[in-house]
């Protein structure tokens, strides 16, 4: 097999923030914790975090992911993924008598309080969000009726509300902060009464790591993102350097990695989605050794210090 040519000398420079996020470290201890307590199989409603890598991690050490509640056995022990479920699914979960570990991000929850609190206020309620990902139908799953999901601008020029003084909205956790924005002006253009979350609801995490690549970006020829192709968060990173006029490209692993987009670029940037473990940010920058980078350099960034607590059950020492 022929090595691949080497390309002349280039600097690597590093987001920061970048990687996991409170809530992704939370959700995989979840599951390694379960698995060291009551012993595989653990049943795992969809992908726990969307990285391919952890996944398959947590395949070999006995993680069984399903994508609905029917393909557990009865009496199972079953942990939600951390981007949160509709209510149906947690009754169907009582149904089946699953023991249930709940790994959803306590900022996606605190989504769900908000609905649940504006439902009962009577408000319809406007979701920001991707249709299909598990987030958004989660976070619609939080009501039978009386929510709305918009993804554009264009879409809020369609909508159709019982009462344009009684809407309110939320938005997902892992959305472009800038699209965001420009939705909701739309909103608040159309309906002059809306009432937002008292916080955004666009978590510390993707705000972060969104704010590093815009200091990131201007200082580099190309922007490499680690992130799988289902992960929004990462998804979102390359649209952010995209957005700002260079070149981005999004890899699963070193191995997704094409010389010709560094070719003559002296000047790399590297980060990573909320979902995306260093182990493989590490990897791409030794692969990029091995393509001529002869430095790299971590840039500043937001420090992070959050961290949020484990079930009960889960929590107490080994």
């Amino acid at each position: 097999m022929r090595a691949s040519p080497r390309i002349a000398a280039m600097e690597v420079l590093l987001a920061n923030p970048r990687g996991f996020c409170a809530g992704v470290e939370r959700a995989i201890e979840i599951v390694e914790r379960a698995l060291e307590r009551h012993g595989a199989p653990i049943y795992v409603r969809h992908e726990i975090v969307h990285n391919k890598f952890v996944v398959a991690d947590l395949r070999t050490k006995g993680a069984v992911f399903v994508e609905e509640l029917d393909e557990v056995p009865r009496g199972s022990t079953v942990i939600f993924s951390a981007h949160g479920v509709s209510r149906q699914v947690r009754e169907d979960a009582e149904a089946r008598g699953l023991k249930v570990f709940d790994a959803t991000c306590p900022l996606v929850t605190k989504v769900h309080v908000e609905v649940a609190k504006m439902l009962r206020e009577g408000y319809e309620i406007v979701m920001i969000g991707h249709r299909g990902h598990p987030e958004a139908e989660g976070t619609m799953g939080q009501a039978a009726a009386g929510m709305h999901l918009v993804e554009t601008a264009e879409d809020v020029a369609r909508l159709e509300v019982r009462d344009p003084g009684r809407v309110s909205y939320v938005t997902q956790t892992t959305l472009s902060v800038d699209d965001a924005a420009q939705i909701v002006a739309a909103l608040r253009a159309r309906f002059p009464q809306i009432r937002g979350p008292k916080r955004d609801d666009i978590c510390y995490a993707t705000q972060n790591r969104q704010d590093a690549v815009k200091f990131l970006a201007p200082r580099c020829d190309v922007v490499i993102v680690v992130g799988s192709p289902n992960s929004s968060n990462s998804n979102r990173l390359r649209e952010v350097a995209e957005n700002m006029g260079v070149d981005a490209y999004m890899v699963d692993s070193a191995a997704d990695l094409r010389p010709e987009w560094i070719a003559g670029r002296p000047r790399v940037g590297v980060t990573a989605g909320a979902s995306a473990p260093e182990v493989l940010v590490n990897a791409l920058i030794e692969r990029l050794q091995e393509l001529g980078a002869r430095s790299v350099r971590p840039l500043e960034g937001a420090a992070e210090h959050v961290v949020f607590t484990l079930p009960r059950e889960l929590a107490a020492r080994r």
